[in-house]
C-alpha cells in the first residue's frame, strides 16, 4: 500500500560524531563555494521550470465523472471557477480502509497551501479510486480539509497510470512514470491541468516518482539538517499516518563531570 522513494541518504553516526570541526573564517569560506553550486542548482532548477511550462497540452476529451460531497462533477467542474488544477493522485483504492501513508504524508503538506494557490489561480484537489465513502471516513480521520473526490468507475486513474490491474501487472504491461514499471496496483502522482475561456480542458504536465516529493516539505526542511532524511537506505520506511507516530521525546543530554 506504501510506495517507497528513495531520496537523499543520512550521514553516518560515525561521520556526525567525528566531523570536521573548524573556524568560522573556514566555514564561511566552505560556505560560500556551496552557495555558488547552490545559485547553479536554483538556476537550472528555473530553467527546467521554464521548459515544464513550454511543454505541448493534451486537449481532454474524455467526460470523466467524478464523486464528491456536493454531487457527480466533471473534470472541468473542479476547477472551481479557476484556470489551473492540480491534482493529487493519492493512493486510497477501494477496500483499503486507509490511505498510503507515504501519500498521507504527502496530503499532511496541503491544508496550508491551498489558499496561497488559489491567489496564483490554482485550485488542489486530490482523487482517489476508492468510493466517496471510504474517503470521507479516512478524510475525518486525518482532519483534511482540502477537497478530495472518488474517481470510482471512471478511467481517470488508469489514463493517468496511477492505476493498474492485476493481469498489466502479472504481464509487464503497466505503464508508470513514462515507461517504468509500478511497485504496485496503485501508485502515486501529480498532474495539471489548464481550462480556457470555451470551457475546454488540457493535461498540461504530470509527474511520478520521486517526482511527487514536491509536495513533501518536510523533506526540504529535513534536507538541511546535519542528519538530513536519516533514512539510512530504507526510504521512507519511518513515515507513518500522523496519528500513527509514537511520542517523540527530546534526547537526554549525557552529563559532563561536575553537573548535577
Amino acid at each position: 500500500m506504501a510506495t517507497p522513494i528513495t531520496g537523499a541518504t543520512a550521514i553516518s553516526q560515525a561521520s556526525l560524531q567525528n566531523h570536521r570541526v573548524v573556524s568560522r573564517y573556514e566555514w564561511l569560506a566552505e560556505r560560500k563555494a556551496l552557495l555558488a553550486r547552490e545559485k547553479e542548482l536554483t538556476r537550472f532548477a528555473d530553467q527546467i521550470t521554464r521548459e515544464r511550462r513550454a511543454l505541448a497540452w493534451v486537449r481532454i476529451d474524455k467526460s470523466y465523472q467524478f464523486d464528491t460531497p456536493m454531487g457527480r462533477r466533471t473534470l472541468a467542474d473542479l476547477f472551481d471557477g479557476r484556470r489551473q488544477l492540480l491534482v493529487q493522485h493519492l493512493m486510497l483504492a477501494p477496500s483499503w480502509g486507509q490511505a498510503c501513508k507515504n501519500c498521507s504524508y504527502m496530503a499532511d503538506h496541503t491544508d496550508g497551501a491551498t489558499v496561497h494557490l488559489a491567489q496564483r489561480d490554482v485550485t488542489f484537489v486530490a482523487v482517489s479510486s476508492a468510493a466517496l465513502s471510504e474517503i470521507e471516513r479516512f478524510r475525518q480521520r486525518m482532519g483534511w480539509k482540502f477537497p478530495w473526490v472518488s474517481s470510482h468507475g471512471n478511467d481517470f486513474n488508469r489514463d493517468f497510470h496511477v492505476s493498474f490491474t492485476a493481469d498489466e501487472m502479472a504481464n509487464g504491461t503497466a505503464d508508470y512514470n513514462f515507461g517504468g514499471t509500478p511497485a504496485g496496483e496503485e501508485m502515486p502522482g501529480i498532474s495539471a491541468f489548464w481550462k480556457d475561456d470555451a470551457g475546454e480542458v488540457f493535461h498540461t504536465y504530470s509527474t511520478y516518482g520521486r517526482g511527487v516529493e514536491v509536495m513533501m516539505h518536510t523533506y526540504r526542511l529535513l534536507d538541511l539538517t546535519p542528519k538530513g532524511r536519516d533514512e539510512d537506505g530504507r526510504g521512507m520506511a519511518w513515515v507513518r499516518h500522523h496519528d500513527r507516530y509514537e511520542p517523540a521525546p527530546a534526547r537526554k543530554e549525557a552529563k559532563t563531570a561536575g553537573s548535577c
